[in-house]
């Protein structure tokens, strides 16, 4: 298997640690690829502070603080500058002002899939999207 790069939408990242079930035996095989650095992953700054607060009900802010270091030691975290902010505002093919900043991201990063479980968000997205399942399938 070649080292890819891929963006992972917020969504893997938070059924990893949530285990949230049935989407974690997918997340989990993703993330050991990249523990394992048979893959290489990005994550946007933005999906880092919406998991902090997304998971506020389940861990102190500590342990929050704790689970995000380990993300952001494992992965490349892509933050969007102001060009990436208007070029998003100004992009009349996506609907939603955040999934065009991942998808924006996913750009810079130069992933070659953006691996979410809303394909339909990224319809619009310059780097192919993809399905956590479909895309343990493509690199077998």
């Amino acid at each position: 298997m070649k080292n890819i790069t891929v963006f992972l939408d917020t969504n893997i990242i938070i059924d990893y640690l949530q285990n949230r079930e049935p989407f974690s035996e997918y997340a989990n095989k993703i993330i050991e690829l990249c523990a394992d650095k048979k893959i290489f992953a990005c994550v946007s700054s933005q999906s880092v502070t919406d998991i902090f607060y997304i998971l506020r009900k389940d861990y102190t802010v500590e342990e929050r603080k704790n689970l995000l270091l380990g993300i952001c030691n494992m992965f490349n975290v892509i933050g969007a500058d102001k060009t990436m902010v208007i070029n998003a505002l100004e992009n009349e093919d996506f609907s939603d002002l955040e999934d065009c900043i991942q998808s924006e991201c996913a750009q810079i990063a130069e992933a070659e899939y953006i691996i979410t479980r809303n394909i339909k968000d990224f319809k619009s997205a310059v780097i192919q999207p993809v399905l956590p399942e479909d895309f343990l399938k493509l690199i077998e």
